[in-house]
């Protein structure tokens, strides 16, 4: 995974390998000896890498061996970045890691401005945000296969955006008189495929404090621990090492019942090992999130669901890559299939794009902090103003939805700025448990189980009938004959659909009131439906073709074969064998037994046939 290149130059062989890209390397050179270090092969790390690696193993340990340095890296990390402030040049990368790790210019200038907050910011101390960034086209990512199987395990809205990067940041400004400007301000930063917020956002709470004060040596060990990690296998307890810690965590797959977490234990480390349990490795704590807009949590549900351009106003990354996340979310377990920046900045190489006037905005939710945006992103129809988030002591007053003029500039009050009427009716009682919550003060975390809880509900509510439907597209069993192409899905018409509501609607399972069929008539034009139906009509056809491979390996080929021709019986050979390529490539979601039965029918046949045509046809892979 990741655009792995061969390491560099060892420093002993004439210096080349630093002398040509000096600035990927950090400052000392600590990055060449990091190569020759990892390619004389690992070494015991601080806590227990290989015990935790053995432990967490996916089902194919042959694909483990064969991995190379740096292969486990990539799996979860593409690299890290050292990102400063430069008087002369302002921003600059004063490290990538590991060296060989490639990002292109135009890739190098957005983790630059996204890696710092505005300056109206006024962000000291440490700060921790998140942002999203296009990857540069043309450059192919070498995906391993192995990785690719772990994405189809996935449910569907932590699968990677092979078009996107994810940036997560610590951010340090601190008074500094020694140095000219008077602050140190300096950001780590680790750029990644996975859209695994918590996990990195723990990550970086424990190594980067260490690294600001011990700098390149120390990154130098981080990532060496990363690269003793198990991959990323969904459903598996896994232990992870870093820096004399062991995080222990488990990714979701899409097997797992919507809306449930399963606990991974902290377990008693029998080498004094300091472990820490992760309850998620993606949520974000929703409740503090929609806290400043809590009264129009449905309403923004609505916008989120049709793919609406959303912009989030807030005082600082942190605040805007939150609520920005957390919108994304409020669909789950449906995919959000629009583009979203968690923090988006006017240096940005998609600003002109997305706050064009010449056409109507995009289909996007954009985090912003700085006020230019607020006379810039004027004609955008939705626009959510948070102040500072914290939790309230105190049950919030109702905040009524603003008119769109009303906004002049980031420093108007906080709300929501728009002039779309919700087709559902207000679900006053999900109000009242927040507020009751608020009001016997009620932990954070249980208020964003229940909010997660009511946006499952209401999701799945609106999408059942959806599933229903399409899932009556598809073609009867009995259909499915062994010596005819698979049969085509039926096309899916929304007047039909329509007509199904009726009885088979939302109303079985929500009892929210209000103009569903408006609302469903307004989705079925939206990014999200085009993602989401595409996702389920790929999900049958592959069904198709398994049930087809199946009926083949029921038929009684060899006696077919006696029947008909050479030149057919060959014919018959090739697309078996085409099918059986096929399965494996697309991961057919066939048993393992079927597929051994048709490769058995295929040589029984090849066996069959006069020996010339065996030699060619067992030489021939397709």
């Amino acid at each position: 995974l990741g655009a792995r290149l061969a390491p560099p130059t060892p420093s002993g062989s004439g210096g080349s390998g630093r002398g040509q890209a000096s600035h990927l390397t950090p400052r000392g050179g600590a990055g060449v000896g990091a190569m020759s270090r990892r390619e004389r092969g690992p070494e015991p790390g601080p806590g227990g890498a290989e015990a935790a690696a053995e432990d967490a193993e996916p089902e194919s340990p042959d694909q483990c061996l064969s991995l190379l340095p740096w292969d486990r890296f990539s799996a979860w990390l593409h690299c890290v970045c050292v990102v400063g402030f430069d008087l002369e040049l302002g921003q600059a990368v004063e490290v990538i890691y590991p060296p060989h790790s490639k990002l292109t210019d135009k890739e190098k200038t957005n983790i630059c401005y996204l890696s710092f907050p505005d300056s109206n910011s006024g962000c000291l101390g440490d700060t921790q945000f998140c942002f999203r960034f296009r990857q540069s086209p043309g450059r192919k990512v070498s995906l391993c296969c192995f990785l690719d199987q772990l994405d189809k395990d996935l449910p569907v809205y932590l699968k990677k955006d092979s078009a996107y990067y994810y940036g997560y940041v610590y951010f340090r400004q601190v008074r500094d008189k020694s140095l000219k400007r008077g602050y140190f301000q300096k950001s780590l930063v680790l750029i990644s495929k996975l859209p695994y917020v918590h996990l990195f956002r723990t990550m970086l709470k424990q190594i980067a404090p260490g690294y600001f004060e011990k700098s390149g040596a120390f990154l130098e060990a981080v990532c060496s621990d990363i690269d003793r990690w198990p991959p990323p296998v969904p459903g598996k307890v896994l232990q992870l090492p870093i820096m004399g810690l062991i995080m222990k965590l488990r990714i979701p797959t899409y097997r797992d019942k919507p809306g449930t977490t399963p606990i991974v234990q902290n377990m008693h480390q029998a080498d004094a090992q300091i472990s820490m349990a992760l309850p998620t490795v993606h949520e974000v704590d929703l409740f503090r999130c929609f806290c400043p807009v809590f009264f129009h949590i449905q309403m923004l549900w609505e916008l989120v669901l049709l793919g609406e351009p959303l912009v989030v106003m807030a005082p600082s990354p942190a605040e805007s890559s939150e609520t920005v996340l957390a919108l994304v979310s409020c669909i789950s377990p449906l995919k959000y299939c629009s583009d979203f920046r968690p923090y988006f900045t006017i240096h940005d190489s998609e600003f002109k794009e997305y706050t064009t006037r010449t056409q109507a905005p995009p289909s996007v939710i954009l985090g912003v902090t700085n006020p230019f945006f607020a006379k810039t992103l004027q004609h955008w129809p939705h626009i959510i103003r948070i102040g500072d988030i914290k939790l309230p002591g105190e049950v919030p007053k109702q905040v009524k939805v603003k008119k769109l003029k009303n906004l002049k500039t980031l420093d108007s009050k906080p709300g929501v700025y728009t002039s779309y009427k919700p087709y559902l009716n207000k679900d006053e009682e999900i109000v009242k448990q927040l507020q009751k919550g608020v009001q016997q003060k009620r932990p954070t975390e249980a208020q964003s189980v229940i909010l997660r809880r009511y946006f499952l509900e209401l999701t799945e509510s609106f999408i059942i009938p959806l599933e229903r439907y399409v899932a009556s597209l598809m073609p009867l069993q009995k259909c499915i004959s062994p010596w005819k192409s698979p049969p085509q899905l039926r096309q899916f018409s929304q007047d039909d659909f329509m007509k199904t509501l009726e009885k088979a609607g939302p109303q079985l399972t929500s009892g929210l009131k209000g103009d569903w069929i408006g609302l469903y008539k307004h989705f079925l034009k939206s990014p999200n439906f085009d993602g989401w139906f595409r996702s389920r009509q790929k999900e049958m056809t592959q069904k198709l073709e398994a049930l087809h491979l199946e009926a083949l390996c029921n038929e009684n080929l060899v006696f077919w074969s006696q029947e008909h021709t050479e030149v057919e019986t060959v014919d018959l050979v090739l697309k078996l064998k085409n099918k059986l390529l096929q399965a494996d490539r697309e991961h057919l979601p066939v048993k393992t037994d079927t597929l051994k039965k048709l490769q058995t029918h295929i040589n029984d046949i090849i066996l069959a046939l006069p020996d010339d045509l065996q030699d060619i046809l067992l030489k021939t892979g397709t």
